[in-house]
Formats: structure tokens, C-alpha cells, sequence
């Protein structure tokens, strides 16, 4: 079974270290996995809400679309898009905004943050909150459920927000579901020795802390910030707590068990801090010297990087458009033209509740299915070379013309003018596919 794996990072600054270990590196080393399915993505809607300098934002999507590229993220094997390019996210993020509950999202830490800072300058609790900020869970549950992403590798700090897109998308299949599942529901993955990293200073890695090891620095910036990690007095040939250093923690993700080992055992006998510190630059720089040159060399051309992007949104929108159709569907955003016209003008109608749902496959094909009144699927089309035709068989089965039913294995096919142009799944015996063609039959039995 193929596992769809879905991360992305705001774009409001430089990717830095604790980026890589945290969300990066977990998620292009679950890409190369044989099951993998993997969408990554520049979140540059969610850049807004916390940045407002033009500038800035356009300078970080380049810098985070190349440092994806030059860790060797593999754009013919994953979907790499940016966020913005894809018109479908922001229409679901509604549909998604129409079932989330408020209480949910008061609950959200970021949000929650913000009020407590308010309330602890005895200023109003939403002061300086935006709606942005509030509603942020929805978006990025659309980002997530857009493509029903299976497991979502994210930092410590993130996981609610995986658990909100749980609770989104599952009230929406209550709601509109109809006994099918609209919306697969995700799983936070993190790595528990490195998710979050610690910074300079000691606290959680991050641009606000101003506390950030640059990523794709020069090997002189990035020794210059590994000595400003703060460390204890102990001097050397005394003993260190590896354990309660910041440096040995940044040790930790990237270094072997048997680095790590050694690295324990010299601090614990003695090693000076400025040579363990040394020792910590010799590693990131062995780990990231190559990829630094390919960072450069990409940034030196983003016309190359726009063309990558823009391949990475047409083939992630091939899923979204048809998916995104589904939705409407579903909550009853349908079109006009499905309601079939008898000759004298009156309306013909399917059996209760049974539907179309016309979609595009991701060859560009034009497909549709027949949905049962429980949401179950009776058929699927064969793909068609466009709409119209398409759309004209679609019509002939809606209109009442006698089926050409014909058992296949463990199915059946409806054939029209000697040629096969729908299927159905498998069952599990025959009193089960016989039930089925009932049910296709009476679906599609016009009624007065």
C-alpha cells in the first residue's frame, strides 16, 4: 500500500538548522521509501500571517525552494509546489472554515499564546490578533487533507495541528460523507530524539529567538554561530553533563550512535568546550558542505527554480481540481446540468440519492462514477480523451437506455455499442455482486 506523506515550511526566512532536523530531513528520507507517495510544499499563504514585508517573503520561498532541491529532495519521484499556486487549497480551507468549530481553534496554541501575552500587559485579550492567525489550524488542515496525506512529519510544536485537521476532516465526512470516507485522516510523524532543536541559547531553535545556526551559510558563518552556543563554566579536564548540553543535543541529530557515544564519553572526561565545539562544526560541515554548493548554484538561477515549481503545481492540481469537484459535490455545490430532461420536458431523476461525480485522472483522462444512495461506488468509467464524450455516456446511463450488464471476475462492466465503458469493484462473492447490480439497476431506473 502507497503511503502519502505531506510537510511544508512557512516561508518568512532563512531555513536554519533546526528546519532541516525538524521538518526537511525527516521528510525527504521518508520520499525515498519504495511506499512512499510524497507532496512537499513552500506554505506561503501561512508566510502572511506572520510577515507583512513583500520582500522577505518572495526571498524565502526562492531560499526554501532551493534548499528542498539541494538536500536532494527527488521532484520525479515527490510533488513539490508552492501553496499559492494551488487555487484548490483556499476554496477547501472554507468549505473546511463552514465545520470548524470555534472552540477548537480557541484552543489552538498559537492563538492561545497570544491572548496570555494580551492578557499579562492588561491589554484586550485579541488585541493585535488576526484573523489569519486565528483560523491558521483550518489552513493548514486544507493543505493536509487537500491530498489526504497519511502521515504529516512535522516538529513537536505542530502536532496539534495535525490532531485539529483529524477533527476537521473527520466532522466533514459526517457531515457530507454519507457513509464514505471524503477525507483520510492523518498522522503526525515526528522523530523524538531531534524534533524540535535547541538554538544558541538554549531555547527551541527559531527566527523569533534570534538563536537560529544558519543552514546554507559559509563554512565561516557556521562556525562562528556554533561558538556562541552558550555552555556552562566547567572547565577544561573537568567533567561535562553531556546529557544537560545544548551542544551535545545538537550533536545528537546528526551524528552516528557510535559518534554520539564517543562524543558522551570525552565530555563526561573532560573535553574542553571550545574543542567540543569544533568537533560539532567538523560534523555539520561534512553533513552539509555539498549541499551548500548546490544551494548557490540554484539560487544563482530561479527561472530554473520557477519551471520546477510550477511542473510540481500542474501535477499536484491534476489531484486537487477532480478531488476538489468531489467536495462540491458533496455539499451540494453541484451543477445545473446534471438534472436529466425527459423529451416532453419534464424531469427525469436517478433513484434517490444515487449521483454522477465527473473528475479528471492524473494522465488528464476524463472519468466518472456512479455513487449508490450509501456513497458506495457501483461504477467506474473507462477513461475517456475528453469531457464530451465523456459526458455523452454519461448521459445515455442516466437516461434509462437499457444496461448491457456483463459479470467480469468478481465484478461486472456496462457495455454500450459493443464496447465496455464502465466497471465496477470487486466483491466478495457473487450474492454480493448481484446485490450491486440491483442497486445500479434501480439507480438508474428514471422515476417520474
Amino acid at each position: 500500500m502507497t503511503t502519502r506523506i505531506l510537510t511544508g515550511i512557512t516561508t518568512t526566512g532563512t531555513p536554519h538548522l533546526g528546519n532541516y532536523a525538524g521538518a526537511i530531513r525527516p521528510a525527504i528520507v521518508a520520499s525515498r521509501a519504495a511506499d512512499a507517495d510524497s507532496f512537499y510544499f513552500l506554505a506561503d499563504y501561512h508566510a502572511l500571517i506572520k510577515c507583512d514585508d513583500p520582500a522577505r517573503i518572495q526571498r524565502s520561498r526562492l531560499e526554501i525552494a532551493a534548499t528542498w532541491l539541494a538536500l536532494g529532495l527527488d521532484t520525479d519521484k515527490a510533488t513539490f509546489y508552492r501553496q499559492s499556486d494551488i487555487p484548490e487549497i483556499p476554496e477547501l480551507c472554507w468549505l473546511l472554515t463552514c465545520v470548524a468549530g470555534k472552540g477548537l481553534l480557541n484552543r489552538a496554541h498559537a492563538y492561545k499564546a497570544s491572548v496570555d501575552k494580551n492578557v499579562e500587559a492588561g491589554e484586550d485579550p485579541d488585541a493585535g490578533v488576526t484573523m489569519g492567525l486565528f483560523s491558521y489550524p483550518v489552513l493548514m488542515a486544507a493543505d493536509i487533507l487537500m491530498f489526504n496525506a497519511h502521515k504529516v512529519p512535522v516538529g513537536r510544536d505542530q502536532i496539534q495541528h495535525v490532531e485539529m485537521a483529524r477533527d476537521i476532516g473527520q466532522r466533514f465526512n459526517h457531515l457530507f460523507g454519507q457513509g464514505r470516507e471524503l477525507f483520510t485522516l492523518p498522522e503526525a510523524v515526528i522523530e523524538e530524539e531531534v524534533a524540535t532543536l535547541p538554538g544558541l541559547d538554549g531555547r527551541k531553535m527559531s527566527k523569533s529567538y534570534d538563536n537560529t545556526i544558519p543552514l546554507f551559510g559559509t563554512a565561516k558563518q557556521l562556525k562562528d554561530a556554533i561558538a556562541r552556543i552558550v555552555t556552562d563554566s566547567r572547565l577544561p579536564g573537568e567533567p561535562k553533563d553531556a546529557d544537560g548540553s545544548h551542544l551535545f543535543t545538537l550533536y545528537q541529530a546528526f551524528a552516528s550512535q557510535a559518534q554520539q557515544a564517543e562524543f558522551k564519553a570525552e565530555l563526561e572526561g573532560g573535553l574542553a568546550w571550545g574543542e567540543a565545539k569544533n568537533r560539532l562544526y567538523q560534523l555539520l560541515e561534512n553533513e552539509l558542505g555539498e549541499a551548500r554548493e548546490r544551494y548557490n548554484t540554484l539560487i544563482a538561477r530561479p527561472v530554473d527554480l520557477e519551471d520546477i515549481l510550477l511542473a510540481g503545481a500542474a501535477k499536484a492540481r491534476r489531484i486537487a481540481t477532480p478531488f476538489l469537484g468531489e467536495l462540491r459535490e458533496a455539499v451540494g455545490l453541484r451543477s445545473f446540468r446534471e438534472q436529466v430532461q425527459v423529451a416532453g420536458g419534464e424531469k427525469k431523476k436517478a433513484a434517490k440519492a444515487a449521483r454522477f461525480v465527473s473528475f479528471r485522472d492524473e494522465d488528464g483522462s476524463f472519468r466518472f462514477r456512479l455513487l449508490d444512495a450509501a456513497g458506495e461506488q457501483l461504477l467506474l468509467s473507462v477513461a475517456f480523451a475528453d469531457g464530451k464524450a465523456a459526458g455523452q455516456v454519461n448521459k445515455r446511463l442516466q437516461s434509462g437506455e437499457a444496461l448491457d450488464v456483463r459479470e467480469q471476475g468478481a465484478g461486472f462492466a456496462v457495455w454500450l455499442d459493443g464496447a465496455c465503458v464502465a466497471e465496477s469493484p470487486a466483491f466478495a462473492d457473487a450474492a454480493a455482486r448481484e446485490a450491486a447490480i440491483a442497486r445500479l439497476r434501480e439507480a438508474l431506473t428514471p422515476q417520474e
